[in-house]
């Protein structure tokens, strides 16, 4: 089979990214773990730009779970501090490049400064028409799934709606505007899901590699990209 039929076979919209490593890279270079985070940062530049110029629509980021609210409070403050830079400084450059911003999560626990630049940062970029990255912040796949739920009980209560089939349900996820997730991968060598986008990932391919997410490469991306293009994707059907 050529890459050529592969590509029409296996049309790659929306790439899912698990960046993990970021604090064994940095104890691997003896550095505070502060900078494995700018070091992932750069790392999320540069596969933005690749991502983008392979023309992938969406490419969503695992970038602070709802797990990660039980970890030390100075790490949390680091991490949310290295973000609220990011918001502040490179929204121009993605808004220059016609990138598209969104974030999924439960928005309402992020610190007010950091929900006040999203916000900006979202209305900045919205009608770019470019890649799409979508920042998950406070954000687990169970979450999502019970606020989902908690929001279908409302509207019944109201008299809104009176069922809910799978695609009806899906338009009360985080992703409801995004299409399903086609390749999923994660970095470090872990072969997990990680409570990351269980309801999307039900068809996804998965591609788990070893190298650290700092260290994560174009070169990374466009192997995890054609492995992909080379699988036969079934969607539950069976093929003689």
């Amino acid at each position: 089979m050529s890459d050529t039929h592969s590509i029409e076979k296996n049309p790659l919209r929306h790439i899912a990214i698990v960046m993990d490593g970021n604090g064994r890279w940095a104890k691997k270079n003896n550095l505070p773990t502060i900078a494995g985070h700018k070091a992932g940062a750069e790392a999320t530049r540069r596969i933005t730009e690749a991502a983008a110029k392979h023309n992938v629509e969406y490419l969503t980021l695992y970038t602070f779970s709802t797990e990660n609210w039980r970890r030390d409070e100075r790490w949390i403050n680091e991490l949310f501090g290295l973000l609220a830079w990011y918001l502040e400084h490179e929204i121009a450059i993605l808004h220059k490049n016609n990138v598209r911003l969104k974030t999924i999560g439960d928005r309402k626990r992020l610190p007010e400064k950091i929900q006040k630049l999203i916000n900006k940062a979202e209305d900045k970029t919205k009608d770019n028409t470019g890649i799409t990255v979508v920042l998950a912040l406070s954000y687990s796949g169970r979450d999502e799934i019970v606020r989902a739920i908690n929001t279908i009980i409302n509207d019944s209560k109201n008299g809104i709606i009176d069922s809910i089939d799978e695609k009806s349900f899906q338009g009360y996820l985080d992703t409801h505007d995004f299409p399903d997730i086609d390749l999923f991968i994660r970095t470090s060598g872990e072969k997990r899901i990680s409570n990351y986008l269980l309801w999307q990932i039900a068809y996804t391919e998965l591609v788990f590699e070893d190298v650290l997410w700092p260290d994560f490469t174009e070169e990374h991306l466009e192997k995890a990209m054609h492995e992909f293009k080379n699988r036969e994707r079934r969607y539950g059907l069976y093929v003689a």
